[in-house]
């Protein structure tokens, strides 16, 4: 058993350093490439989830992206989403939940793909893109904008109840679209003590604390109401995905769930 684990930790460490090398390595050739211009690209607002760690170094870079597109593009829902199996590296990440964790592995899954790693971008619930690769990202947003496909979604709520309204789809497709809601801490930060990132104050936007599946979509008009059970001031984003881990195929974040909420 003993020497069952050295072996999966130091495998784990080995990944993580190439990974690390290699995630590097991206970003310097990605620097290099033309970022396709977004003027009059978008359409409809594209989800994309950093999946992260504070114990990873080549995790900054993509944060910071990350912390770029919640800041500053409307076209684009951000989600970040830390994960727990870092941890074993020397610092345990104080964000991190076993919900975000777990969603990334039934991506994984269901992509076909032998494993997780950080910094992971999924955009749209489709593209599987590198963190902090901001051409390759940026593309990718705008091959999902382009989709015609959008569910209209609208969340409002009140101090004793959250009302979410999904539109009809365009067409009589075969849809089995789980609704997702996730709770989310606007912004965060960090100190660093040990690990990869020791001696850093890391800076983090549009967190997700909680993931819950509130209902399944079949291609029709449907109303979901739920108990108020977020901090009043705290984001909730609401995301309708095909086969649960597939295309996204509607989405709506509302930054204060006391507030009405505008559909996209």
């Amino acid at each position: 058993m003993e020497e069952a684990a050295r072996a999966f930790y130091g495998g784990a460490m080995s990944f993580h350093r190439l990974m690390f090398a290699c995630a590097a390595l991206a970003v310097a050739v990605d620097a290099l490439l033309p970022v396709p211009a977004l003027a009059g690209a978008a359409k409809r607002q594209v989800v994309v989830e950093l999946f992260t760690s504070q114990g990873c170094a080549s995790c900054v870079p993509a944060d910071a992206l990350l912390g770029q597109f919640a800041t500053t593009r409307h076209d684009v829902i951000a989600l970040s989403l830390p994960v727990t199996y870092w941890d074993m590296l020397g610092w345990k990440d104080t964000l991190a939940s076993d919900g975000c964790t777990k969603r990334q592995k039934s991506y994984a899954q269901f992509m076909g793909r032998g494993g997780v790693y950080t910094p992971q971008m999924i955009v749209d619930g489709i593209t599987d893109v590198v963190g902090g690769r901001d051409g390759q990202v940026n593309a990718a947003i705008i091959a999902r904008a382009g989709d015609e496909q959008d569910v209209p979604v609208t969340i409002t709520s009140n101090p004793h109840e959250v009302r979410v309204v999904i539109g009809s789809a365009d067409d009589k497709g075969d849809y089995n679209a789980t609704v997702w809601m996730f709770r989310v801490l606007p912004q965060a930060s960090v100190s660093i003590t040990a690990g990869e990132n020791a001696g850093h104050t890391l800076a983090y936007r549009n967190v997700v604390r909680d993931i819950k599946s509130i209902g399944l979509w079949k291609g029709q008009a449907m109303t979901i109401d739920l108990p108020q059970d977020y901090p009043s001031h705290d984001p909730i984003a609401v995301i309708v995905q095909q086969n649960g881990y597939g295309r996204i195929l509607g989405a709506a974040l509302v930054a204060d769930n006391s507030v009405k909420a505008q559909p996209h």
